[in-house]
């Protein structure tokens, strides 16, 4: 029997909006621009809930993140590439999640220090390919399994295992670049 929409709508609310920040977050790295995050979150979660029905339960943060990948590969393919903006401003794509630790007793010199080190990194990741850059983000900063990661981006475990080793081996790569550089 069918949900009723009263009940549909609250079991969206309780599964799926928890997972509003990962979205944003996945949706930011992929199009490297803020506005286009936006938009491609708003119309994920739009599909999300129109085909809700079909939702069976699970993970719902592992469905949500397929369906904003999705999603913003229909809407970057659709747009001309634009020189992506730059990933200073986007502090919360490297804190920590919320309650995982707090930030009151933080050296000011070592808050700059991370600072630096976040830009560096931010930008270093923007450099990636979005095949890398996208397993990379989903492993390191929304914490998935292998399997969740496989199961959004819709290839083998293996694959998406190859994709994070070669994905750190060329973060790596940039990083001591920009070091030698600087």
């Amino acid at each position: 029997m069918p949900l009723s929409p009263a009940s549909r709508n609250n079991r969206f609310v309780e599964e799926v909006l928890p997972h509003g920040t990962a979205a944003y977050n996945l949706a930011r790295w992929l199009s490297r621009n803020e506005a286009d995050a936006r938009d491609i979150v708003q119309e994920s979660f739009a599909r999300a809930l129109q085909y809700f029905e079909g939702y069976r339960g699970g993970d719902a943060r592992s469905w949500l993140l397929r369906i904003v990948r999705n999603t913003a590969s229909t809407w970057l393919s659709a747009r001309p590439p634009v020189a992506h903006a730059d990933l200073d401003g986007e502090t919360a794509l490297l804190e920590p999640a919320p309650g995982s630790g707090t930030r009151r007793d933080v050296d000011p010199l070592r808050a700059v220090i991370s600072q630096d080190e976040a830009r560096a990194l931010r930008q270093a990741i923007a450099q990636l390919p979005a095949e890398y850059r996208e397993v990379l983000v989903l492993r390191e900063f929304e914490d998935l399994s292998y399997r969740q990661i496989a199961t959004i981006v819709g290839c083998p475990i293996g694959t998406v295992m190859s994709r994070l080793a070669r994905a750190r081996d060329e973060l790596g790569a940039v990083m001591r670049a920009e070091a030698l550089s600087s």
